[in-house]
């Protein structure tokens, strides 16, 4: 049954994604006008606005105007679905379901947004920040690794929102920094920017949820998928390697593996390459 309504959620959630991906880089406002066709501009009701299922009845097409509507719609639908089962699994049917699968939205949505508009919205970004900063202060549970760093530090802290707190911070200073210093670098280097200042803004929201070592993950997982699709793209179009890629795709992709398997791929890692070399 929680199985079942994580996945209608999800569904549901998608439609209106499909709003926020369409909508916010214009900055028109996400509640109004109504969804209408983009083709005759006549409003859609919601019995032709039900997730996936409209547009397999109305076979892709306006019920008004009959031009075709696009498939990203049901795509972006069915893909907020399987990540309401998927988080599902991982977290339970609750507040953790709430806050991972709200997180993992954002990222979907700026991983399209950037694909379409190269641009990483602040609307998403900045409160994003503050709001993984927050969730973490309510799930606030035990933190080896800061528990450590600050014990190094000369700090005995135990209280678990004190700890919440600082990895949370961290994890926006090491992601957003981190990210802030290879586009200096590659900067200063080559004399042109590397990346955008919302692709920092964007990793520091992530460490602001996940933390420092998934941040860390995110940042190479997500600039490997942007290596190879990269390649295989100047291979096959004939594209230099000047040519922009939305690295923000890449990262929202690799911060929602992040959310989802992140400690089970470090610790596969830690597993089979690092320990046998210790």
């Amino acid at each position: 049954m929680e199985l079942t309504l994580a996945v209608i959620l999800g569904l549901v959630i998608g439609s209106f994604l499909n709003v926020c991906i369409l909508r916010i880089p214009l900055e028109v406002p996400i509640t109004s006008p109504r969804s209408h066709c983009p083709h005759c501009k006549k409003l859609i009701h919601w019995y032709d606005n039900v997730p996936v299922l409209s547009y397999l009845i109305l076979r892709g097409r306006c019920r008004h105007c009959k031009k075709k509507i696009s498939a990203r719609y049901p795509l972006i639908e069915l893909i907020s679905g399987l990540l309401g089962a998927l988080v599902y699994f991982k977290f339970g049917f609750g507040v953790e379901w709430v806050i991972f699968f709200g997180f993992a939205a954002a990222l979907l949505v700026m991983a399209f947004i950037d694909m379409d508009h190269r641009i990483l919205p602040d609307v998403i970004t900045l409160n994003g920040i503050w709001i993984g900063v927050l969730a973490n202060l309510y799930l606030a549970g035990p933190n080896p690794l800061v528990s450590r760093i600050l014990r190094a530090a000369g700090f005995d802290v135990t209280n678990p929102r004190v700890l919440a707190l600082v990895g949370s911070l961290l994890g926006v200073i090491v992601g957003g920094g981190l990210l802030w210093g290879v586009g200096e670098a590659y900067l200063r280097l080559r004399g042109i920017e590397g990346m955008g200042f919302g692709d920092v803004k964007m990793m520091a929201m992530v460490g602001a949820f996940l933390g420092a070592p998934m941040a860390l993950f995110t940042i190479m997982l997500g600039s490997l998928l942007g290596a190879v699709v990269g390649l295989a793209f100047m291979r096959f179009t004939g594209k230099s390697r000047d040519y922009e890629l939305p690295f923000g795709t890449f990262l929202g992709i690799a911060g929602i593996v992040a959310i989802l398997y992140g400690d089970e791929l470090i610790r596969l890692y830690f597993e089979q390459f690092i320990q046998p070399a210790l």
